[in-house]
């Protein structure tokens, strides 16, 4: 079973900076995807990037040029490098793995992000 820990959340100025990373421990199997999700209070968890095993990346329109996912297979991490925040950022933000070939996903417990104006 694979198990994911973010790190890197805390509160920014607007136009500030952050950059989330997440461990995966244990097994996992690729092709698989990693990516980052967010949720606003009050709203539906949304995707943020997706990083595939062979580095194609996707995002959601809102972070396009402003959020970087990367990723090092090596460490079975994922990272998120989040610039020019803004306060609609704030969310929690949770990692998440999917397993392709065992058809699986795994989620983090998620980390904070606030961006005060």
């Amino acid at each position: 079973q694979v198990q994911l820990v973010e790190a890197g959340g805390g509160s920014v100025q607007a136009g500030g900076s952050l950059r989330l990373s997440c461990l995966a421990s244990g097994s996992i199997a690729s092709p698989n995807i990693m990516g980052w999700y967010r949720q606003a209070p009050g709203k539906s968890r949304e995707l943020v990037a997706t990083i595939t095993s062979n580095s194609v990346t996707n995002y959601e329109d809102s972070v396009k040029g402003r959020f970087t996912i990367s990723r090092d297979n090596a460490k079975k991490t994922v990272y998120l490098q989040m610039d020019s925040l803004k306060p609609e950022d704030t969310a929690v933000y949770y990692c998440r793995v999917q397993d392709l070939v065992r058809y699986t996903i795994s989620w983090g417990r998620g980390t904070q992000v606030t961006v005060s104006s």
